[in-house]
């Protein structure tokens, strides 16, 4: 007799994207009665609304990033996302009305002053795949949709099914897209980052070693322990200065192997302190949207009459579907 196979997709959804797309964009303005920026929460209101309305998810969690500059990857690496800035005063308010925003919406939220957003995914991806694992009597199918654009959670696609879905542009690129697009494996992302280094989060990788050469090494090569086990062979490789590649990584193993920690996930929070990593798959079951605490929110933060007509008339709509 065949299992009966779970099918629900369960969503985790990267907050700090939308809300910044949404500060930032010279398409997206609103303000309060004062005259107060409001772009964020208005702009992370609509991607709500909208993603509830378009996905109708059964589990979702949205995860907040608040530990800039005080993360446990700041203390590996000083010089960690060092091109980033403190919020100011208005978008520091903005993040914390998002954050309840989404206990309004029902939705579980979670952040961290140790762990980044893309850690308090990756934990969650691992509870949601051991509670699959644990159902006596089932076939797991469980599918992780990560609501990003974030390169660096590719390595998170475990099953064919999962997929990194860029909300904006309706785009879901799954395990074989990322092959295709870089070459590598999801699971080999970490070390394909420890190898190029990443601009946007001011890892260094190995200098002079690019998305080409690290490339060939990772179809090669299982990962980048197993580079550094065989340099001799990496000098024997048909690629243009392969001698002098295994002398650039043999001369900074360190900065490698630091760049491929502050790009790796963190899977498994153990801190009793982190909500996130003692959920259930049952704490991720979307709630109801609260139209009148979403009303008593929208007056609380000086959203004109117009537009909060407008943000209900939305809310009642998807209350009612």
């Amino acid at each position: 007799m065949s299992l009966p196979q779970l099918s629900r997709p369960v969503y985790l959804l990267d907050a700090s994207i939308y809300i910044f797309q949404a500060h930032f964009s010279p398409y997206i303005e609103c303000f309060d009665r004062q005259g107060g920026d409001l772009s964020a929460v208005y702009g992370f209101t609509q991607f709500l609304l909208q993603f509830l309305r378009r996905a109708q998810p059964r589990y979702a969690a949205v995860a907040h990033d608040e530990s800039l500059f005080c993360g446990f990857r700041h203390s590996l690496c000083p010089n960690y996302k060092s091109n980033r800035e403190l919020p100011d005063d208005n978008l520091a308010m903005q993040l914390q009305a998002c954050a309840t925003l989404c206990e309004i919406f029902g939705l579980a939220a979670f952040g961290s002053k140790v762990y980044e957003a893309d850690d308090i995914i990756g934990t969650l991806s691992r509870r949601v795949r051991v509670h699959e694992q644990s159902q006596p009597g089932t076939a797991s199918s469980c599918q992780l949709h990560i609501v990003s654009k974030d390169k660096d959670l590719a390595q998170l696609l475990k099953a064919e099914e999962d997929c990194l879905w860029e909300f904006s542009s309706n785009q879901r690129r799954f395990r074989a897209s990322i092959i295709e697009e870089y070459g590598v494996s999801p699971e080999q992302i970490p070390d394909y980052l420890g190898l190029t280094g990443d601009a946007v989060d001011c890892i260094s990788g190995v200098p002079g070693v690019g998305a080409v050469k690290a490339r060939e090494l990772l179809q090669n090569f299982r990962d980048m322990d197993e580079i550094y086990d065989n340099l001799h062979t990496v000098a024997q490789l048909k690629l243009r200065g392969a001698k002098r590649l295994a002398d650039q990584l043999e001369a900074h193993r360190d900065l490698a192997e630091l760049s491929r920690t502050l790009a790796t996930i963190v899977c498994e929070v153990d801190d009793q302190a982190e909500e996130f990593g003692r959920v259930e798959l049952a704490d991720l079951e979307v709630g109801v949207l609260d139209v009148d605490e979403f009303r008593s929110f929208l007056v609380e933060y000086g959203f004109v009459s117009d537009v909060s007509e407008r943000m209900v008339s939305q809310a009642l709509r998807l209350a009612e579907s």
